[in-house]
């Protein structure tokens, strides 16, 4: 087992079934690590050990690394930027439309396939103990939020618009507008913002 957990040690915490054959660890000890709790399944052929210094950034890592163009967004970002006091029980993960269907045994995922206009713009990565988190920065998720606004509801999408407003540092009108006419959303944003800030 100190043969193994060096491995995943050496890979930050994660390691892929094929890179632990490539080292010679038999199946056998890696059914009896997952058995024993040792290590966790994230999906077929990706692992992550159990005991490792992860910091309050594990699931976003997992996410990340499960699936290079993974990008952590909506509710997931809003909350992760303080926008919304909403908890969402599960990651909102962005992915080109383009993508294989994409499923975690964990953490529990909603995924969203965004066209290329919507995927490409936006993304901040955040350099974490527990991995590289890619995550859409304030001004996309709140056009995001927009876009998706029948579906998450009204009160959370104004309640991260007031919240992004009432930041001294970190707000950025002519930024959000510009991310705003690129995901279409120009004309709702700007009624709710005129509204805000009259």
């Amino acid at each position: 087992m100190e043969k193994l957990t060096k491995i995943f040690r050496e890979h930050g915490g994660y390691a892929r079934m094929i890179e632990m054959k490539n080292q010679g660890i038999h199946t056998r000890t890696i059914a009896r690590a997952l058995k024993e709790g040792i290590i966790d399944k994230i999906k077929p052929g990706l692992y992550k050990l159990v005991n490792y210094s992860w910091d309050e950034h594990e699931s976003f890592a997992t996410v990340c690394n499960a699936n290079s163009k993974a990008i952590i967004c909506l509710l997931s970002a809003a909350a992760y930027w303080k926008l919304t006091t909403f908890n969402p029980n599960q990651i909102d993960v962005a992915v080109p439309h383009s993508t294989d269907k994409f499923k975690l045994n964990y953490p529990p995922i909603k995924v969203y396939y965004f066209i290329n206009k919507y995927y490409d713009l936006g993304m901040d990565e955040l350099k974490t103990k527990s991995g590289n988190v890619r995550i859409y920065n304030r001004e996309k998720t709140i056009c995001d939020l927009f876009r998706y606004q029948k579906k998450i509801g009204e009160d959370i999408v104004l309640e991260s618009l007031k919240s992004y407003l009432s930041e001294r540092k970190n707000k950025n009108i002519p930024k959000l507008m510009q991310y705003a006419e690129n995901n279409n959303v120009a004309k709702k944003v700007e009624i709710f913002l005129k509204g805000m800030l009259s």
